[in-house]
């Protein structure tokens, strides 16, 4: 049996904060884990505003932001392991998407491996994406290898993060797409409100549903696109957010976004059972819509795995980086092959 102590790290597009998780990684006959200990720790104004911003600056900030990022990541993990007492092997960090067009064959997750790995002292692989898109495929979403050796039980694991995806398995096969945009829009609407975000979707449980804007929404053209699929900040600007209308209130619009975010969802549950994560999961008049919307047994676990699993997945696909197992597959991302990616830093 091969052990692997790791600590998977996390950011993502929510920007509410860094996720900080340690686990235990373990191979018999088949792939396990356990979450040990695990944190997130929120951003603060600077860094909300930088990481929002950044894909209006220009290359010389953003090299300049990508160094102090790794820094900021290197003393949150420093400072979580010493607190906990942690002993770990390795690092995984997906860091933070600043671009992401495969269509373009862009893709930039901020937060340099090499700086983590020297102010930690501990191997760090990082910089998952980019061979996936260089091979043809959209680089995302690369959670599913996570769900497809982990969670064999679940016919479908649905993530409700800045934007919600979803893997669907079928005997020993896995497909996987993103489906629409989630926190991301609902947060960007409660942020005109001066809230963070809808707490339990107080707000759009007391607004009034924008019929013309919903369907508007659902006319949108990714959702007749076949998979692989996946969206981004860049798509939400020029494909979301421009079909919203000033004029409405936001509480109607908060409203509308989470009917639409529902409907999306809940479409693509059609039976068995559904294991779901992400900070959407904690917006509870979302949940019920969804529930209203598929007639799949959607399954809510411990609040550990509904924050950590991504943080989790990825030092899981540092694990497979570094024993040179497949880590990305084509039936996901539309690549030419399934690959192995990721880049490692070890000590000198």
């Amino acid at each position: 049996m091969k052990k692997y102590n790791v600590i998977g790290v996390m950011s993502g597009t929510s920007v509410d904060g860094l996720d900080v998780s340690f686990c235990r990684f373990t191979k018999n006959k088949k792939w396990e884990y356990e979450i040990l200990n695990s944190k997130t720790y929120p951003y603060c104004n600077f860094w909300k505003k930088t990481l929002i911003n950044l894909h209006l600056q220009n290359k010389k900030k953003i090299k300049e932001i990508d160094i102090e990022f790794a820094k900021y990541i290197s003393d949150k993990i420093n400072h979580f392991v010493k607190k906990n007492k942690i002993i770990a092997e390795l690092i995984s960090s997906h860091g933070h998407t600043v671009f992401h067009d495969p269509s373009k064959k862009i893709t930039l997750q901020i937060g340099s491996g090499k700086i983590i790995n020297e102010r930690c002292g501990l191997t760090t692989v990082n910089n998952f994406r980019k061979k996936d898109i260089d091979l043809g495929g959209q680089g995302a979403p690369l959670v599913p290898i996570g769900d497809k050796l982990l969670f064999q039980q679940y016919k479908y694991c649905l993530n409700i993060g800045g934007f919600a995806n979803l893997s669907i398995k079928s005997n020993n096969s896995i497909k996987a797409f993103d489906i629409c945009p989630a926190n991301i829009a609902l947060n960007f609407y409660s942020r005109k409100l001066g809230r963070e975000f809808d707490n339990s979707g107080e707000i759009s449980r007391n607004g009034n549903l924008i019929k013309c804007l919903y369907d508007e929404l659902n006319k949108i053209q990714f959702y007749t696109s076949n998979s692989p699929r996946s969206l981004s900040r860049e798509w939400l600007e020029q494909n979301f957010l421009t079909k919203v209308s000033n004029s409405f209130k936001v509480k109607d619009i908060l409203r509308t976004i989470v009917e639409h975010v529902a409907f999306q969802i809940g479409s693509n549950l059609k039976s068995q059972k559904t294991l779901a994560t992400g900070g959407g999961v904690k917006n509870k008049f979302l949940m019920d819509r969804i529930c209203d919307f598929s007639s799949s047994e959607i399954i809510i676990p411990s609040n550990e795995l509904i924050d950590f699993k991504e943080a989790m997945i990825f030092g899981f696909l540092g694990v497979l980086k570094l024993n040179n197992e497949i880590n990305c597959l084509k039936s996901v991302t539309g690549a030419v092959k399934d690959s192995v990616v990721g880049d490692v830093y070890k000590l000198c």
